[in-house]
């Protein structure tokens, strides 16, 4: 019976291994092969003209790669759907298991994850369809007696913000959640019987408890508004602009899906080395939170 438990257990441990060595090597063939095809236009073009130009015409007959503001396009609009979504998305989740009673939650709890549930397509379509048109109509208003903004028919980093806040909703949500219920109650208990208030212990115990589930959520919700793209593709209106409010814009994401299928020679080398960067972005963003994570998790013992 021994020598058979042993075996279970070394067969699970190499299979254990074996899953563990695969997600490493595909973290790696991606980077490597992120690297080989993103650096040679880099070479080409200049690291300068092309991370910080601010021209993009890649078919003119002097052709200009410069991406700078579709970087700051992205940074802008992801923090702001952040800044946006976040925050609505934690406060939900302390009303599913802190405030509301157990039928509400019940109610509320499944529709949160069937946003999770809708194709990013559709909230794409939602948005041209429904966002855009008020967009518009806010536009107008602002820019009635102007003669030199272009309008975009709502279509705008407006809608993009708004589209990618709501999609990262339903991840923020369901794991903020998860993380606020597994707090022990004795936590709260001897919170309450210090003479805290129930608002008092949720912001000042509970939160800090589940600080950690709550990061991860959030690290989760980043990691889709950075990668999304038809639904952006859809609503952001995809001319190269600053990232204005009522500029129509375009990502990091929905540049490579505007132009890749058409793409060839020095334009679609450069296109992978807008890959690269989206990729080191996201590691960055990764990173820094994984260290304000551990460090967190350092002040709090």
């Amino acid at each position: 019976m021994g020598k058979q438990k042993s075996a279970v257990e070394f067969t699970a441990q190499v299979i254990f291994l074996l899953c563990a060595a695969t997600a490493i090597a595909a973290v790696c063939s991606i980077t490597f092969y992120m690297f080989f095809k993103g650096t040679p236009a880099l070479a080409r073009v200049g690291a300068g003209e092309l991370l910080f130009g601010t021209v993009w015409q890649p078919t003119a007959a002097e052709p200009s790669f410069g991406i700078f503001s579709i970087i700051l396009t992205s940074v802008v609009g992801t923090a702001l759907a952040i800044v946006l979504g976040v925050p609505v998305g934690i406060l939900t989740a302390v009303f599913l298991t802190e405030v509301a009673n157990k039928k509400l939650a019940k109610i509320v709890q499944p529709a949160v994850e069937l946003l999770a549930a809708i194709p990013s397509v559709i909230y794409g379509l939602l948005g041209l369809m429904l966002l855009n048109p008020f967009i518009y109509k806010l536009e107008k208003m602002i820019f009635a007696d102007s003669k030199t903004h272009q309008f975009t028919g709502g279509a705008n980093l407006i809608s993009a913000v708004i589209v990618l806040a709501i999609m990262i909703l339903p991840t923020v949500i369901t794991i903020s959640t998860s993380s606020l219920q597994a707090v022990p109650e004795q936590i709260k208990a001897a919170s309450f019987a210090l003479g805290a208030t129930k608002i008092q212990t949720i912001f000042k115990v509970v939160l800090p408890a589940a600080r950690s589930g709550i990061m991860t959520g959030v690290v989760l919700g980043i990691g889709r508004a950075i990668g999304e793209a038809m639904a952006i593709n859809l609503v952001a209106g995809g001319s190269v602009n600053l990232p204005l409010p009522f500029h129509s814009v375009r990502f990091l994401t929905t540049q490579l899906v505007s132009e890749m299928s058409y793409a060839e020679g020095l334009h679609r080398q450069v296109l992978f080395t807008v890959g690269l960067v989206l990729f080191l972005f996201i590691m960055a963003i990764n990173f820094v939170l994984a260290w304000m994570k551990k460090k967190g998790a350092q002040e709090n013992g």
